[in-house]
């Protein structure tokens, strides 16, 4: 079993589809792409004012987590902010299992609960609030339980979902449909019939 720290922005990453985080994981395969370099972009020129602490890093070994809180705000309640390009003005349940992982990381540091975070959309220009749930944080530990135990040599099957392959940074590594048509008898469900 691997023992190493899950990187919170990843439960992101496996939410969407664990084949993404095993080629992402194990052949680093992300290189350079649009998201990355504009979201770089827009993290570095994030407005400066003050009652927020900007980039808090966390690690907890026992929540097997680590990562970097894109803004904590210090007004009354503590909250953590994670920014999301979110082309289409929404988001998604990969966002808020990514944002429940870093409420998870705040509440061990501080000792106490972190029972809300927010999640800000650039292009609409919105924060949503959300309210982390038993829910959020059985799937924050389920997925790194999960996240843990893969390994090299088990690749995951092809995400049920034919829509999220196509702007997906890896799908030329992942090959789905190329993979579909040598070998059908894989087909994950009937929505990828009408792609291969």
């Amino acid at each position: 079993m691997n023992e190493e720290l899950i990187n919170v922005s990843d439960l992101n990453q496996y939410s969407y589809c664990p084949r993404r985080y095993w080629y992402l994981h194990f052949f680093d395969t992300q290189g350079d792409n649009y998201e990355r370099t504009e979201g770089t972009s827009l993290h570095d020129s994030k407005s400066d004012r003050g009652g927020w602490v900007d980039e808090l890093y966390l690690e907890d070994e026992d929540l097997g987590l680590k990562g970097r809180i894109d803004i904590l705000e210090l007004h009354n309640d503590l909250i953590p902010i994670e920014r999301k390009r979110a082309e289409g003005g929404d988001y998604y349940w990969s966002d808020e299992v990514q944002l429940a992982g870093y409420c998870l990381l705040l509440e061990s540091y501080l000792g106490e609960p972190v029972r809300e975070g927010a999640i800000y959309l650039y292009e609409t220009d919105q924060r949503m609030h959300v309210r982390i749930t038993e829910d959020h944080r059985d799937a924050v530990r389920e997925r790194v339980e999960e996240m843990r135990s893969m390994s090299p040599d088990d690749v995951p099957s092809i995400t049920d979902n034919p829509q999220k392959c196509t702007a997906c940074s890896v799908r030329s590594y992942c090959l789905p449909k190329e993979t579909l048509e040598l070998e059908p008898g894989r087909m994950p469900s009937p929505e990828w019939e009408e792609y291969v």
